[in-house]
């Protein structure tokens, strides 16, 4: 490697019933404004997993993005 740095960065989003697809699309924007701010080379990883409540449903996503600078 040359000098390049691999870092991780973690996002979450709530998740409610019925509105699911505009809060993917707001951690899309998320994580997309982080990548262009910070001047992003290179992604190398994207990772996401729900997150539940104690009756099994999903009320949250975690994404995890690991990428070099």
């Amino acid at each position: 490697m040359g000098g390049e740095m691999i870092k991780v960065k973690t996002f979450t989003q709530n998740l409610e019933i019925m509105k699911t697809i505009n809060e993917l699309k707001t951690l899309d924007e998320q994580v997309n404004k982080f990548l262009k701010d910070e001047n992003v080379k290179k992604v190398v990883s994207v990772s996401d997993t729900a997150t539940t409540n104690n009756a099994g449903m999903t009320m949250g996503i975690i994404r995890v993005v690991a990428y070099e600078i």
